[in-house]
């Protein structure tokens, strides 16, 4: 069984592709997304696909990544479909015009170390892959003259709340002490933004911003060690949800089909150069509570364990991480997943997944 199987899954596609978007502004057109196997990239892809098979909405999708085998094994239903397109490509390397063999209309940039065990044992790759990595892409799409470029970005970006506001709104700038390992994720994040930015005013590049909440979802990796995808994968597999804190951390989070739901709205609405918080409504919780949404649903307990060192030199520092969401709902997008729907869904996808 894979996920395809899934009613839960194809339902949440199936949603997300059929919302009253302008989808017109894809009809024809060609589409590119980097970390194509990662929990968002595959998940737009199947969006995307469900449109060409199911609306007519002929878009060609160029998937990146470095390991075929992998995209095999995830996309291997549309490996014969003429609208899918594996192209196998290292972003950190120049990336030259013939890749693709025609010209692309949209890039959506998605890859990224995103998990604290991968900003511990490889922080010079998660930097490469959100500086080097971003001015290929972009680099890439002025030469093609890409439409429109999508960056995406973190809540990482904000650093530290420095007490003086409840949530991030786009334009808070809060505090990251640039001298640690750790920083390597905000900061080249960050640094990302700034190249989209230069490549606005120096390149005419179009590009726009979605700034990513703590996302999660059946799409999610077995090896991300986030918080709440452990807590997720111990629900999944009958164990007690393990808390490695007091758990009184205060986040915003997104299931996964909202991010992409929101991701597309940006791309196809969002103004140029501007960045956005893409976040579901009813998801702003404390990490005790989060575990114990869990461990209610799956009949466990919620324990308490200290992180061992290099765990905990990838774990964020910050305390409370909330966004506002009033400029995305400014382009008429909407969430439709609040955090126990969320749950529910990527623990019973994933369940009957292991099960079979």
């Amino acid at each position: 069984m894979d996920l395809y199987d899934s009613s839960i899954y194809k339902k949440d596609i199936k949603k997300i592709a059929e919302l009253d978007y302008s989808w017109d502004k894809l009809q024809g057109k060609s589409l590119a997304i980097s970390g194509a196997t990662g929990m968002i990239g595959s998940f737009l892809i199947d969006v995307l696909m469900y449109r060409n098979d199911n609306c007519k909405q002929n878009v060609t999708v160029y998937a990146f990544g470095r390991n075929e085998e992998k995209a095999k094994k995830r996309f291997g239903k549309y490996f014969n479909n003429d609208s899918f397109v594996f192209v196998k490509q290292d972003i950190n390397l120049p990336i030259e015009d013939s890749v693709c063999s025609e010209k692309i209309d949209y890039i959506i940039h998605a890859a990224s170390n995103t998990h604290p065990v991968a900003y511990a044992n490889d922080p010079i790759g998660t930097i490469s892959a959100n500086v080097i990595g971003t001015n290929n892409l972009l680099d890439w799409a002025a030469r093609v003259s890409c439409e429109r470029f999508v960056f995406l970005s973190s809540v990482e970006i904000y650093g530290e709340n420095k007490g003086d506001t409840d949530k991030f709104s786009e334009d808070y700038l809060g505090y990251i002490d640039c001298n640690t390992m750790r920083a390597g994720y905000p900061e080249s994040k960050r640094t990302g933004e700034a190249l989209c930015q230069a490549y606005i005013k120096q390149k005419g590049l179009d590009v726009v911003i979605p700034r990513l909440s703590r996302c999660y979802g059946p799409t999610m990796l077995t090896t991300d060690t986030k918080a709440l995808s452990q807590f997720i994968l111990k629900g999944v597999n009958g164990e007690d949800i393990v808390l490695k804190s007091e758990g009184t951390q205060e986040y915003s989070y997104a299931y996964v089909a909202d991010a992409v739901s929101g991701i597309l709205k940006l791309m196809f609405d969002g103004e140029c150069g501007d960045a956005y918080n893409v976040v579901s409504d009813a998801s702003d919780i404390m990490l005790k509570d989060l575990a114990k949404i869990i461990a209610d649903y799956v009949g466990r307990n919620v324990i308490f364990e200290l992180p061992d060192e290099t765990e905990r030199a990838g774990y964020s520092k910050a305390t409370k991480a909330t966004l506002a969401s009033d400029k995305i709902k400014e382009t008429g997008w909407k969430s439709y997943f609040d955090i126990k729907e969320g749950l529910h869904h990527t623990i019973d996808v994933l369940r009957s997944l292991y099960e079979r």
